[in-house]
């Protein structure tokens, strides 16, 4: 009986013909498989002339295997540029290093097509070290080469945008920044006898504040001034500011009384945001009444930090307005009025409450009246420019800690000038 073998059971399996059948076939698979590889093979003598190439890198090439071995070199089989590199940084690294990996190169293809490869080489020396050739690896890197060209393309598109986005972003705050010197005066007015400064920090450039002030004559003796704070930010803060400003412009030219002026603004911004969105406004407004040597101060606060006043002896007082009512909330606001005189070397101070509310130290405390009275205590009593000018420094020194956005008006009464000594005569 014949087993499954195809063997006698009594005979010996004839066990050298199978071995030899087996590398046979080995040897067959070994060739087609350099024939057929999915990378590219060569091997060149040590002047890049090529001795043997596989077919899968002929058909790459659109030649044959008589119009390429013996008749050329590695180096002809890559582009212009690619001929450039392999001579000035690809051959003298091999000659050094005996291997080079991964190198980007560009081979001309069939039809005069540049297709990208990945090109490994390595020499092959002899027992005695001697090089007798190159062995090269060829890989297709088309799919990489689009797959990065993509990625560049997507970062390039990237950059464009994020390029775009700046640009615009940069538009709008320059438009931001015209419609909020808009809100403000472009300079104060020059009043015969009183000095004022002014100074407006804005928190955020890409957001309309919401912060006012403003410094206008009533007629040739009289001169009006507010400052105030709008609730939110944005647009519709700053149609709220617009308004707010005009209205007391007006009002004030009708009637400057100042409780009578913030009352005329609570009736608008009441009846204007009675129903959906509220708007509401804080607002200090006066009357400046200059004399010969003092100027009478007569202002009204609806919902705003008390004016603080600077005076020439080096202290500070606030002038409290307890009990003044947002301006726009109720129907019968009610607003608190003061009185004061400004004598040379005194300034008013008024500000929005970024200043006071401002977040100091390492737990974030509130910076406080008590805080900015002793600023202005400490500071010389040199008129409102000066006094501005410490405060600007002052917000500055607050980094981000000033999250909100600030108004200063200062208006004070200028100090003599010292007399010059007289000389001796002589």
């Amino acid at each position: 009986m014949m087993c499954r073998t195809g063997h006698d059971p009594g005979e010996e399996p004839d066990v050298g013909a199978t071995d030899a059948a087996f590398i046979s076939l080995l040897e067959d698979s070994a060739e087609e498989l350099y024939e057929q590889a999915p990378c590219g093979y060569l091997s060149t003598l040590m002047d890049g002339t090529i001795a043997k190439i596989n077919t899968t890198l002929l058909d790459w090439l659109g030649l044959s295997g008589t119009e390429v071995v013996g008749r050329m070199r590695f180096a002809d089989l890559l582009t212009v540029g690619g001929k450039l590199y392999h001579e000035t940084h690809f051959a003298p690294l091999l000659q050094m290093k005996g291997e080079v990996s991964g190198i980007a190169l560009d081979i001309k293809a069939a039809g005069k097509q540049r297709m990208p490869v990945l090109v490994t080489s390595k020499v092959k020396t002899s027992d005695d070290g001697e090089p007798l050739l190159i062995r090269t690896t060829v890989f297709d890197a088309r799919d990489r080469r689009a797959y990065e060209t993509e990625l560049l393309r997507g970062r390039q598109a990237a950059e464009e945008a994020r390029r775009q986005a700046e640009a615009d972003r940069e538009r709008l705050q320059e438009a931001l920044a015209v419609l909020q010197q808009n809100l403000l005066p472009a300079e104060l007015p020059k009043v015969p006898g009183l000095e004022a400064a002014s100074y407006y920090h804005t928190a955020s450039p890409d957001l309309l504040g919401g912060d006012f002030y403003d410094l206008f004559p009533l007629d040739t003796d009289r001169w009006a001034f507010f400052l105030g704070d709008v609730c939110g930010k944005g647009p519709q803060a700053a149609a709220v500011t617009s308004l707010t400003r005009y209205t007391l412009r007006a009002a004030a030219l009708h009637d400057p009384d100042p409780v009578t002026v913030l009352s005329t603004l609570n009736t608008v911004l009441h009846e204007r945001y009675t129903s959906g969105d509220t708007r509401y406004c804080t607002a200090i407004f006066g009357v400046l009444n200059p004399a010969d040597d003092h100027v009478s101060v007569h202002l009204a606060s609806g919902g705003h930090p008390s004016a603080l006043i600077q005076h020439a002896d080096g202290t500070a007082d606030y002038l409290p307005t307890p009990g003044g009512m947002l301006v726009g909330v109720l129907p019968g606001a009610q607003f608190e009025t003061a009185r004061t005189q400004l004598f040379p070397g005194d300034t008013l101070l008024l500000y929005t409450d970024g200043l006071t509310e401002a977040r100091t130290g390492p737990d974030r405390e509130l910076y406080g009246e008590d805080a900015l009275r002793a600023f202005t205590t400490a500071q010389p009593a040199a008129g409102p420019q000066a006094l501005i000018t410490a405060l600007t420094g002052l917000l500055t020194g607050f980094g981000d800690g000033l999250d909100d956005d600030t108004a200063l008006l200062a208006l004070g009464v200028p100090a003599p000038l010292p007399t010059p000594a007289s000389e001796d005569l002589r």
